[in-house]
């Protein structure tokens, strides 16, 4: 029987491998990490977290706006200290990096930086500052995450990705943002409340597809009425850099000055350079690797999770799918990883939160669904002189009564929509709803209280 120098070898020390690697040291299996970056991955670094940071930061602005109709009175305009923001935003992501670093370390688990590739099933070479090291490991977890997506067009090179957003030196007066994801929205939002000049251009009909449909129109309307300039069914053919910034070119023909151009138009695995073909790893024509119900490649002991995969590139995702892998590899094997009612929210101004179907999916999934919507002025704002609005919705199955698709934008959309998810995750209905008292007066209690669905 062959001996290893590892039970499991992770490469990449994101949220999924960061999870998988402690969890697993923890069962007293030999653990080995790999990583030549920060550690915590896109969540920690470039994504989730100061990407909510600077969400928080630029509703301040409005905030102190609004705060007038309830009487606040400030002897001077507010004004944003860009170079404090990075700052503190920097210092909070470093202290991030050693809790990770404490974690790997308290668990048991072996980091090692530098960058790794698998040589055969259960080799690993990691270039390290002082040279190559090679290790040998029962199991390989392929856990390297996505990058973000720029296409190739004339002047494509002076536009940046989201990575370079939240350090960029000075604070960009004029923001175009290209893209209609949740990343692209999100920052259009997240900059227009900072104080750029935003304008974010899409070349589909409607911005964040896949989302509901009515979610979709009214996050549109929301954000142009916030000050965001929207173009849909545009795009750029060329970007030229004159003496007043970034000239772009689009698609009609007319053209935008611009002292920042962020390119959000998707991410996609990140397994370039890891020779995952060579040694047997099939993956898809995105490069994203090919696994089973329990992340197991074509390669029997390797193992992929997280964005690497491109199946729900959501950080909560990867985390239950290391676990997955840990308790196959070192328990009982009886987890599994459901991908149904998985909440996730939208940091534009105002938050988006889902779970479940779009109305559109519920329909071809279940044939006929009943629809309860509301469309509101939030409390807050009778007094703040805002005419942001709340949207909620209910879809639900009319055959079994089961509540199948909630949606939200609103204020604090992913921290309402989150309750509301364990309930749908057991199943709840719209008699359960029904029945389920409200807490008032808050936007919350909405979802309870629907009684007539919409035609």
């Amino acid at each position: 029987m062959a001996t290893y120098e590892f039970d499991l070898f992770v490469i990449g020390a994101g949220s999924g491998g960061v999870r998988a690697a402690r969890m697993a040291a923890q069962t007293g299996a030999r653990v080995a990490v790999a990583e030549a970056g920060a550690l915590g991955g896109t969540c920690v670094n470039v994504g989730c977290i100061p990407k909510k940071l600077y969400s928080y930061a630029a509703h301040f602005a409005e905030s102190f706006e609004q705060s007038k109709g309830y009487g606040w009175q400030t002897a001077h305009e507010p004004s944003l200290d860009w170079q404090a923001l990075k700052a503190n935003r920097f210092a909070e992501i470093t202290r991030l990096n050693s809790v990770y670093d404490r974690l790997l370390n308290q668990a048991g688990a072996k980091l090692i930086r530098g960058w790794a590739q698998p040589l055969d099933a259960h080799t690993v070479v990691v270039k390290t500052a002082t040279g190559p090291l090679q290790f040998t490991a029962q199991n390989i977890l392929i856990a390297t995450g996505g990058k973000a997506f720029k296409p190739s067009f004339e002047g494509s090179e002076l536009a940046i990705t989201s990575d370079d957003m939240f350090d960029l030196d000075p604070f960009p007066k004029r923001l175009v943002v290209v893209g209609g994801g949740y990343i692209a929205c999100e920052f259009a939002s997240i900059f227009n409340g900072l104080g750029s000049e935003v304008t974010q251009l899409y070349r589909g009909e409607q911005v964040l597809r896949d989302f509901d449909e009515d979610v979709r129109s009214f996050i549109a309307a929301e954000v142009r009425k916030a000050g965001v300039d929207l173009r849909v069914q545009t795009d750029v053919t060329r970007i030229v850099k004159t003496t007043d910034g970034l000239k772009l070119t689009l698609t009609d023909g007319t053209t935008l000055q611009a002292d920042v151009v962020l390119y959000a138009t998707g991410r996609i695995p990140n397994t370039q350079g890891l020779g995952l073909a060579e040694i047997g790893v099939a993956q898809k024509s995105s490069g994203a690797v090919i696994v089973n119900e329990t992340y197991q490649s074509s390669v029997p002991s390797i193992y992929a999770v997280g964005d690497v995969t491109a199946r729900v590139q959501l950080t909560p995702v990867a985390l239950g799918e290391a676990m997955v892998v840990v308790d196959h590899l070192f328990g009982d094997a009886k987890r599994q990883m459901g991908y149904d009612y998985i909440p996730t929210a939208v940091f534009t101004h105002p938050n988006i939160g889902t779970v479940g179907y779009s109305e559109h999916d519920a329909r071809a999934k279940f044939g006929d669904v009943r629809i309860f919507k509301t469309d509101f002025k939030p409390l807050v704002h009778t007094l703040s002189g805002s005419t942001e609005r709340c949207m909620m919705k209910l879809v639900v199955d009319a055959a079994s009564d089961r509540v199948v698709g909630l949606h939200m934008a609103g204020p604090e959309a992913g921290e309402i929509v989150q309750g509301f998810a364990v309930a749908m995750r057991a199943g709840a209905t719209k008699a359960i709803f029904d029945s389920t008292i409200g807490i008032h007066p808050t936007m919350a209690e909405e979802f309870v209280t629907m009684r007539q669905p919409v035609a």
